[in-house]
Parts: structure tokens; C-alpha cells; sequence
């Protein structure tokens, strides 16, 4: 079963999580203070974590740095906090996504599932992506689009699909690709991605200017979808 460690100092909501969770199956630990959030993670190691950043004592970009220490456990942040600051800076220390309060509860279940799902292990490495429209190959680095012509990427453009790629469904931080892709010094280069990520979208999405593949978190970064 899945166990769910539930951060939150808010009564009402960490209960309110409790019992909707258990209700699917879940098993659920639940900490009021980061502090405790700590402890039951390093005891229970839990399968997820929803973590709320507005703690007392440690708050929760402390508890991200702590757990991303020792685990690759997925983190979805739950926070009122509307400023694009405080989610990057948890992106950027290791969330996994970030759900905005107030959330609805089935928003939050198939973001957790999906979390869940990316972090299940893996057999062999997967070598290619297929959706409706094209075919990657990450090994040999080409694209192949359904009417079964190559398309050609640049190596910039290239770099982008396969870190978004290798995180499929999960938000990927400007940053994480700008240092990735461009380098350590680069990070505030906001307009470079804009460019690049514009010339993938004419190549491989089927309408560039609604994408449904390489998806804009506004202010944020992006986020690979494949439709499964």
C-alpha cells in the first residue's frame, strides 16, 4: 500500500487530507511541524510527501533540504503562497510540483498518483517515447514524426526534450534547464527557453501554439506530457 506522509500545521486540512486519503487506500502519517515531519519520514519512509511551506519551526523549504539529504522521495508542495519566488525556490531545492491552496481533491489525488508512478522503479532504461505524433529515440538522440519522417533537432533543442523527457510529467525548472543544457552559469535566462522551446514546438507539436506535449508553467519552467 502507499503510504502518504501529510504536512501541514493547519488542522482542519491535515485531517480533512487524512481522511480522503485513507478513504482510497492510502496509508497516512500526518505532522503538524517540520520538526516532526522529519522524524516520521526517517521512520515510516513514506512512498510521498505533501508538504505544506508555511510551517512553525521549520518551515518547509528547510524540510525539503532535509529530506533531499537522504531520499528521492516525491515531494508535492501544498501552499496558500501565490508568489512565483517561493515555488521556484522549492522546485529548485527538490519538489516534485506544486499545488496551490485552495485545491480541489481530485486535482491533488491524480497529482499524487502521478507522482507515485513516476518515482515506481523502473527496469531498463527507456530508450524511446512514443505518442501520436512523433517518436523519440533518447539513445540515438532522433525524432521521428508519425508520417515517419526525421525531423531534426538541434543539440540546444535536443538537450531540452531529454531533460523534460527524462521527467516526464513532472514541472522542470528554468533553471534546472538553463544549467543543464546551457550551463552551471547560466539560470536567469528566461528568453533563451522561450526561443528554443518555441522552435520544438513547430517541429513536434501538431498545433505550436496550443501545445499538448511541451507545456508552459507559467513563470516556472515545463513540463513533458505523452498522454498516458
Amino acid at each position: 500500500m502507499t503510504r502518504v506522509l501529510v504536512v501541514d500545521d493547519e488542522t482542519a486540512i491535515r485531517r480533512a487530507l487524512a481522511i480522503n486519503l485513507a478513504a482510497r487506500g492510502y496509508v497516512v502519517d500526518a505532522a503538524s511541524s517540520g520538526e516532526e515531519a522529519l522524524r516520521l519520514a526517517a521512520e515510516h519512509r513514506p512512498d510521498v510527501v505533501l508538504l505544506d511551506l508555511g510551517l512553525p519551526g521549520l518551515d518547509g523549504t528547510d524540510v525539503i533540504r532535509g529530506l533531499r539529504g537522504w531520499t528521492n522521495v516525491p515531494i508535492i508542495v501544498l501552499s496558500a503562497r501565490q508568489d512565483e519566488p517561493a515555488k521556484v525556490e522549492a522546485l529548485d531545492l527538490g519538489a516534485d510540483d506544486f499545488v496551490t491552496k485552495p485545491f480541489g481533491m481530485n486535482e491533488l489525488l491524480a497529482r499524487l498518483r502521478a507522482a507515485v508512478r513516476r518515482a515506481a522503479p523502473a527496469g531498463e532504461a527507456e530508450a524511446a517515447v512514443v505518442t501520436d505524433d512523433f517518436r523519440l529515440d533518447l539513445a540515438d538522440r532522433r525524432a521521428v514524426a508519425n508520417d515517419g519522417q526525421e525531423v531534426h533537432l538541434t543539440p540546444i533543442e535536443w538537450g531540452l526534450v531529454d531533460q523534460l523527457v527524462r521527467h516526464r510529467g513532472k514541472l522542470v525548472t528554468q533553471r534546472h534547464l538553463l544549467q543543464q543544457v546551457w550551463g552551471p552559469q547560466y539560470g536567469e535566462e528566461a528568453n533563451y527557453l522561450r526561443v528554443h522551446m518555441a522552435r520544438v514546438r513547430a517541429k513536434l507539436e501538431p498545433e505550436p501554439s496550443r501545445p499538448k506535449y511541451f507545456v508552459t508553467e507559467p513563470g516556472l519552467g515545463y513540463r513533458f506530457l505523452d498522454g498516458t
